[in-house]
């Protein structure tokens, strides 16, 4: 028997979801979390050249997609390791962007690098520390990671750090 499923507002809801036509199913399609660290030593980050698309080439801060039965911080810690072979410590929540045009969630924490063994892993094609002057800001690879490290850097200079919550949209405002 072929089952159809089909855009349209369930009972009791208000958003257009994907329903079975025959048992009323609803699969729920909702954002992608990408959790990460800012590994810091001293005065500097440590970031990684990326392995994979999308942005292949560009640097980034060590992230990628929560997996399903992990905790935000969980899941940053083992991108950290996969993406860096970096062991770090976490210190406080960072920054939290929202990129509702693409359905995702940016998590970053502040963490502090327990020592300097790090090595690119599969997903990374080098790992490297960068003072602020020497960061490739023109070679990173989303604006997430690129405010994120503009307000790490001017956080440090101020010796205060706080956390950032912001939404990154490029598309105009219709409004």
């Amino acid at each position: 028997m072929r089952r159809t499923v089909a855009q349209r507002i369930p009972d009791g809801d208000t958003q257009q979801r994907f329903v079975c036509g025959h048992c009323d199913v609803i699969h729920y399609q909702n954002p992608r979390i990408i959790a990460g660290c800012i590994p810091v030593y001293e005065d500097q980050v440590l970031l990684c050249r990326r392995a994979i698309e999308p942005r292949y080439g560009k640097w980034t801060l060590p992230a990628g997609f929560l997996e399903n039965g992990e905790s935000i911080s969980q899941g940053a810690l083992r991108e950290t390791l996969e993406e860096a072979n970096a062991r770090v410590e976490i210190d406080t929540l960072y920054t939290i962007f929202s990129l509702p045009h693409i359905s995702q969630v940016y998590v970053f924490y502040k963490a502090r690098l327990l020592d300097l063994d790090f090595f690119s892993g599969i997903e990374s094609l080098e790992t490297k520390l960068f003072a602020e002057a020497d960061i490739p800001w023109s070679e990173l690879s989303f604006a997430a990671i690129t405010q994120t490290l503009e307000h790490f850097f001017s956080d440090q200079r101020q010796g205060v750090f706080i956390t950032r919550e912001a939404t990154i949209d490029p598309r105009p405002n219709t409004a």
